[in-house]
C-alpha cells in the first residue's frame, strides 16, 4: 500500500473521548477510535503519534476566578486521564502504545523524551503524548504542533466532527462552503477556528501542513495517509 505519509501525528480533543455522554469518558467511542487508529497502523506501518485535549473534563480558560497557572495544570491532568484511557483502549486491542507526559509522572507514565518518543514510533509503538506541552498559557493544539515539530511528523492530523473547514459555521448558515486548501497566513488573518494561532504559527514556521478531516466517518484515516484528497488542507 502506498503511503503519502510515513509519520504523523494525530490531534484528538477531549470532547470525541465523551461520545453522547458530553463529559468524562465513554470508554465505547475510545474503543471505537482507537480501533480505527490500531487498523490503519496495522495495514500500512504508518507511524502514529496521538496528542489528546482535556476539554472533556476541564476548560481551563472558562474558569474565570481561578489563578490561570493551577486551571491549566488541572486541565493537564485531565489529558492525562484522557491519554490513559486511549492507552488502555489500545492494550485491549492488542496494540503496543505507550503515554509520555510533559510533567512528570513515574508512577502512570513515561515522562516525554524526544529521543524515547522516537525509538517507540520506530519500534511501531502508538506514542500519546498527554500533559499538553507541559507549561500553563499553551493549549493542546499548540502541544500538537510542538510535538509534531520535535518528532518529525510530516503532517498534523486535526480531528473534528465536521469534514473540513467552511467560510463559517455550516450548521448556523446554509450558504457556507467547504474549502479545500488555505494557507496559513489566511487561516490567522481570518480567524478560521482551525488550531489556535499559535499553533497554526508554528506549524507555518516548521512548513508542517494541518489537515483538517472528520473522524466520524470510517476510513478517513486510511484516506489520508494514502494520500486521497479529503477534508480540508492548510499549508
Amino acid at each position: 500500500m502506498k503511503l503519502k505519509y510515513k509519520r504523523v501525528l494525530l490531534k484528538l480533543s477531549g470532547e470525541a473521548l465523551a461520545g453522547n455522554k458530553g463529559m468524562g469518558i465513554d470508554f465505547d467511542k475510545v474503543l471505537d477510535i482507537c480501533s480505527e487508529i490500531k487498523d490503519v497502523a496495522t495495514k500500512t506501518n504508518v507511524e502514529i503519534a496521538i496528542v489528546v485535549g482535556g476539554g472533556n473534563f476541564w476548560r481551563g480558560r472558562s474558569n474565570q476566578h481561578m489563578d490561570r497557572c493551577t486551571s491549566d495544570h488541572i486541565g493537564m491532568l485531565g489529558t492525562t486521564m484522557n491519554a490513559l484511557a486511549i492507552n488502555d483502549a489500545f492494550k485491549q486491542l492488542g496494540y503496543e502504545s505507550r503515554v509520555q507526559t510533559g510533567i512528570e509522572m513515574r508512577q502512570i507514565a513515561e515522562f516525554y523524551i524526544k529521543n524515547r518518543a522516537d525509538r517507540h514510533m520506530q519500534k511501531g509503538r502508538i506514542v500519546i503524548f498527554g500533559c499538553g506541552t507541559g507549561n500553563p498559557f499553551f493549549s493542546t493544539d499548540t502541544a500538537a504542533a510542538l510535538r509534531a515539530a520535535e518528532i518529525n511528523a510530516e503532517i498534523v492530523l486535526k480531528a473534528t466532527n465536521v469534514d473540513g473547514i467552511y467560510t463559517a459555521d455550516p450548521k448556523k448558515d446554509k450558504n457556507a462552503t467547504k474549502i479545500d486548501e488555505i494557507t496559513y497566513i489566511d487561516v490567522l488573518n481570518k480567524k478560521l477556528n482551525v488550531m489556535d494561532s499559535t499553533a497554526t504559527t508554528l506549524c507555518m514556521d516548521n512548513n508542517i501542513p494541518i489537515l483538517v478531516y472528520n473522524m466520524n466517518v470510517k476510513g478517513n484515516l486510511l484516506k489520508v495517509v494514502t494520500g486521497e484528497e479529503i477534508g480540508t488542507i492548510v499549508k
